[in-house]
């Protein structure tokens, strides 16, 4: 599962590594959460290109998306299958600008138990390619918006420590596969697997990061010690069920 992250370098870092035309001077965010806007890369008539979409996909078919889920994440074990994600999984897929993402640990059994949250970056530094779906909704109105979801699979040795599922993350030389339409939707769920456990470093952070009121460039700084168990956690994060479509 993947319900927050942050996007915290230079905006000329991730055009370097993408390669799309666009300049976008986008401030950093370190508390990304279900409904706001973020940036992603499509490709488009043979280009890459950076949108900014609401994180939250409705399928084209939504009539209402007021009682909708937040279907902010989609198991790609189940992608093919789900009427929401089915299509984005042919046609439209994307990659959701990151530099990490964040994940909390229960300490202890039952839903009550307090929860550590730890913020998940690439061990190297670099910024963090998570596979993702998007697709374009219209209202009644005649109102558009485009929307995405990230990528989930089960998770790699290093994160198991504190979760079953983890975001899907790019290889490199797998993002123009996962890009590109004429590769078929089989061989795109393939690419997302769960990544080399020496690519990703785990830190304890502030609580602070339970509250979505809370986006600073202190909140995915290491503690300098894992934070005591304490009071459970109330994590911020939208529509539980958002993998179940």
């Amino acid at each position: 599962m993947c319900g927050r992250f942050f996007i915290g370098q230079p905006p000329e870092v991730y055009r370097a590594l993408y390669g799309y035309p666009e300049q976008p001077n986008f401030p950093g965010r370190f508390n990304v959460a279900p409904t706001q806007p973020v940036p992603v890369v499509v490709r488009e008539q043979g280009e890459r290109h950076f949108r900014l979409m609401r994180w939250g996909l409705w399928p084209g078919w939504l009539k209402d998306p007021s009682d909708f889920p937040t279907l902010f994440n989609a198991r790609i074990e189940t992608a093919a299958e789900k009427p929401a994600f089915r299509g984005a999984l042919r046609h439209r897929r994307c990659v959701f600008l990151a530099d990490g993402f964040y994940e909390w640990r229960r300490d202890g059994e039952g839903r009550t138990a307090p929860k550590t949250p730890f913020a998940v970056r690439r061990a190297d530094g670099a910024p963090m390619a998570l596979a993702g779906l998007w697709e374009p909704w219209m209202g009644a109105d005649g109102s558009e918006v485009d929307t995405a979801a990230i990528i989930t699979c089960s998770a790699n040795g290093t994160l198991s420590a504190i979760h079953e599922r983890m975001p899907a993350i790019l290889a490199p030389e797998a993002i123009g596969a996962w890009h590109d339409a004429a590769v078929d939707a089989p061989e795109a769920a393939r690419l997302c697997r769960p990544c080399p456990d020496e690519w990703l470093r785990l830190d304890p952070v502030s609580e602070r990061v339970n509250s979505v009121r809370n986006d600073d460039a202190a909140l995915p700084e290491p503690l300098a010690a894992a934070p005591p168990a304490g009071r459970p956690a109330q994590v911020q994060v939208q529509a539980v069920q958002g993998e179940l479509f």
